[in-house]
């Protein structure tokens, strides 16, 4: 005999325990179905008969037959009531009486189909000490078990409906209770939550409860939290390309969007990016989400009546210069480094590139570029001064703006004539300068 407090629990294994004594029954159903799972396991093809004993104390004025209006019989009522949290199914049967009513009570029988030859023996038997009226005892279950269960469970929901057609979520906080009463309403949805995820729950009330937008998975809560964020986001700034820092709600929102983009992090949820795709198509784009945080303003500016011309370098939208970013993409060679749906974009909003402008012919360098400046100079001087002479440190200025200091260019040209072209020194003559060809 293994006695215990609190003892048979998750984690202890001892298949030999066949049996298990609940004295005196207390915890929740989740408790009550740990201590007797201990008695449950067994090694594959074993065939272990599990039994659960759990005496009933009469008082001295109460008889067996006053099951229905005795509180004796509560610790049974504790344990079918645990037991139906772990399999609603087999103590939904002892309900459903096995015998015909007779005049004389015979004792207890097995519930359920008989097994086949060779089959381990599956059905239930909830056996009494004295015998008893099959009859009595499946009503007994049920007006003690099930139905009161079925009304708890109706309580819930009803408090669960008021809940959410008050504030429009069924996202309860755990520690929520909700008036009337107050019903404790948070633990009351952790508790379905835990039930659905351990595959206990019925379709029927799964379905009830779905209605109601019931979310199963904690993960898939925040997320739905999460979303509710972006989407008034979105409203506000048309776009889910969110900075880091932003926020929303009460909620890091462009952090949490930042973490969506990477690689595989959608993976396992695709229904979570068709509802992130249906608030914002480019939420994910393929370019920087800087790039289209900026478009977003673009569009933003034009949607509200606004045309590209009108939207100048120092024309800024939550502190983003669209004027200046839009100038920069519609430079032919910005234009060309976008991607094909960049350019899609912008041209759906009628934005498309400057014209080219010509090259400017790059001005002519070396010694001959230098004499062809300096005759020019030249020419220029004389024609304004009508002399030849020209002073050492004097500085020409060419329409271009280009300067020459022409009395280093002629003095030095005219002590290295012996170097210049036939061309050059006809071109010096030709200004008045003799010397060029003596």
């Amino acid at each position: 005999m293994l006695s215990n407090c609190r003892v048979l629990g998750e984690g202890v294994d001892i298949r030999a325990v066949d049996s298990v004594a609940l004295l005196d029954p207390k915890g929740a159903p989740h408790d009550i179905v740990q201590a007797v799972g201990r008695a449950l396991r067994q090694t594959p093809g074993q065939g272990k008969v599990a039994r659960l004993i759990v005496p009933v104390f009469l008082r001295r004025d109460e008889q067996p037959e006053d099951m229905f209006t005795s509180g004796s019989f509560r610790p049974l009522v504790k344990i079918l009531a645990g037991l139906r949290a772990h399999d609603e199914e087999a103590v939904e049967l002892l309900a459903v009486p096995q015998e015909p009513h007779k005049a004389v009570v015979e004792p207890s029988r097995w519930i359920g189909t008989p097994p086949d030859e060779g089959e381990d023996e599956g059905r239930l038997l909830l056996r009494f000490a004295a015998p008893r009226d099959p009859v009595m005892i499946a009503q007994w279950v049920s007006f003690n078990v099930i139905d009161t269960e079925r009304q708890d469970w109706a309580r819930g929901w009803t408090a669960l409906k008021r809940y959410t057609d008050r504030e429009g979520h069924a996202r309860v906080p755990y520690g929520h209770k909700e008036p009337p009463g107050p019903h404790p309403l948070g633990q009351w949805v952790a508790e379905q939550r835990r039930t659905y995820q351990a595959g206990q729950m019925n379709g029927q009330r799964a379905r009830r409860l779905e209605e109601l937008g019931m979310i199963w998975s904690v993960t898939d809560e925040r997320f739905q939290e999460n979303l509710e964020a972006a989407r008034a986001y979105a409203a506000e700034h048309r776009t889910l390309c969110a900075p880091r820092t932003a926020s929303m709600l009460d909620r890091p929102i462009g952090q949490w969007l930042s973490n969506l983009r990477r690689p595989a992090a959608l993976d396992g949820h695709p229904e979570w990016e068709t509802a992130l795709t249906d608030i914002d198509p480019d939420w994910n784009p393929a370019w920087p989400a800087r790039w289209q945080r900026h478009y977003a303003a673009v569009r933003r500016l034009i949607e509200d009546g606004a045309t590209p011309d009108e939207l100048l370098p120092g024309v800024t939208v939550g502190g983003l210069d669209t004027g200046r970013w839009l100038a920069r993409q519609r430079q032919p060679t910005v234009w060309q480094q976008l991607t094909d749906g960049q350019r899609e974009r912008l041209e759906q909003l009628g934005i498309t590139p400057l014209p080219r402008q010509p090259t400017p012919a790059k001005p002519a360098r070396g010694a001959a570029a230098a004499f062809e400046r300096g005759t020019a100079a030249l020419a220029q001087y004389i024609a304004r001064e009508g002399k030849t002479t020209v002073g050492r440190h004097h500085v020409e200025q060419l329409p271009d703006g280009t300067s020459v200091r022409l009395g280093v260019f002629l003095s030095n040209h005219k002590n290295r004539r012996d170097k210049l072209t036939p061309q050059q020194r006809t071109q010096l003559a030709d200004l008045g300068y003799d010397w060029a060809t003596n």
